[in-house]
């Protein structure tokens, strides 16, 4: 198949059929940046009893009528301690995060009170309350604190460690397999002969794949010869879940990609309605006894990139086991005209400026990587749409595309 399809069509049929990885238990510490494979409750209220939002005195709202009662400190609790019940008319020295004693009602902060020797004067009438975290006010017993899906970071591990989770079950990390075709590369760090280039995307694309988790095995770049072709193609589908390469997609005598991944699986080649990154090759390549997802993304560094960022990652995130794998965008001004858009959805390489609008790279060609080093993300832009200055577009942010 070579028709051109729209950006969802091709993620729907991405998408589709994909093997989730395997489950595996990891300690909560190890967690961080893995996704979730089934749901986790918490077997305790969070905070466990009620406790002191700051340092300060508990007392009984009664026994304040107004500011500058005095009253005796009958006993003193740090965190971590069991306090005994508050003495009638009496105050107790606490501090964040220690439980209040019974018959307290309120925490009068430390800032609003005068020491004198073992009394206090209260300098506020408190409301019933105040300054009290009540127990499980955070999570209560038996709620679902983590869905099946969730791609974990500090903030997720932290919480499944407030309810004393040790270790989680999560996806095993994706074995991804990469190669680059084309005799003109050349590895920085070599001669550059007359007609080669330095193999930039070996760098990108394997800097996206392992930030995203996945361990990756990288064969390199392979000669443009389809029986070498093939042979890498049979190598990778017997370790990795997932193989994606860079350029040879195209219907050159020299691309051999295509005809490779025929002779070794199937194949859909699709023409994408998207500037830049028009074309991809999707299939899967037989393995002993399994197969790998194959991708074979355009050989311009910025459509290679790009078609990564909006198709390869979410179909990692959906073999990893995400429930989300689309980034949402977000709703920016423009601070430029853009008066002949193309007729294919465009993705322009724009960055935030101090005021908070979007300017755009003013070379918007899929060969110029410099425009993705220097742009804060894409304005998705929708086919044959000029964009007029002060009009509000969809920005995807890096610093949402990229983790």
């Amino acid at each position: 198949m070579n028709q051109q399809i729209t950006l969802e069509q091709a993620l729907e049929r991405l998408l589709a059929v994909v093997p989730e990885a395997a489950v595996e238990q990891v300690s909560t510490l190890a967690a961080c940046g893995r996704v979730l494979a089934a749901a986790q409750y918490s077997g305790l209220n969070v905070p466990p009893l009620d406790n002191s939002a700051m340092d300060g005195y508990a007392l009984c709202t009664a026994d304040v009528a107004a500011p500058g009662a005095r009253l005796p400190v009958s006993q003193r609790i740090p965190a971590g301690s069991l306090p005994q019940p508050l003495g009638p008319g009496s105050v107790a020295r606490i501090f964040t995060g220690a439980p209040v004693p019974p018959g307290a009602d309120a925490i009068v902060m430390q800032e609003l009170c005068e020491r004198d020797g073992d009394t206090v004067i209260v300098n506020h009438r408190p409301a019933a309350g105040e300054w009290i975290r009540r127990a499980g006010e955070d999570i209560r017993a038996g709620a679902e604190v983590l869905a099946a899906g969730t791609r974990l970071g500090p903030a997720e591990v932290g919480l499944a460690a407030s309810v004393g989770l040790a270790v989680l079950p999560v996806r095993a990390p994706l074995k991804v397999a990469c190669f680059f075709t084309g005799d003109e590369l050349v590895m920085p760090g070599e001669p550059l002969p007359p007609g080669a280039i330095y193999n930039s995307n070996r760098y990108t694309l394997r800097a996206l794949i392992e930030g995203m988790g996945c361990v990756v095995e990288d064969f390199g770049i392979v000669p443009d010869q389809l029986d070498a072709t093939r042979a890498v193609l049979r190598a990778a589908a017997e370790r990795a879940d997932l193989i994606v390469t860079s350029g040879g997609v195209s219907a050159g005598e020299e691309d051999h990609i295509k005809p490779a991944v025929m002779a070794e699986g199937e194949l859909d080649s699709w023409k994408i309605a998207i500037k830049p990154g028009r074309p991809l090759a999707f299939g899967h390549v037989r393995g002993t006894g399994r197969k790998a997802a194959f991708v074979g993304l355009p050989g311009n560094p910025v459509s290679s990139f790009v078609t990564f960022l909006l198709l390869v990652r979410p179909l990692i995130l959906k073999m990893a086991g995400c429930s989300a794998v689309l980034p949402a965008a977000r709703s920016m001004e423009a601070a430029f005209d853009w008066p002949k858009p193309d007729a294919r959805r465009e993705f322009l390489r724009a960055r935030v400026t101090a005021g908070g609008t979007l300017e755009l790279f003013p070379n918007q060609s899929s060969g110029v990587l410099t425009s993705m080093a220097w742009a804060d993300g894409l304005i998705d832009n929708p086919p044959g749409h000029a964009i007029v200055r002060g009009e509000r577009v969809r920005f995807l942010a890096f610093s949402d595309l990229l983790k």
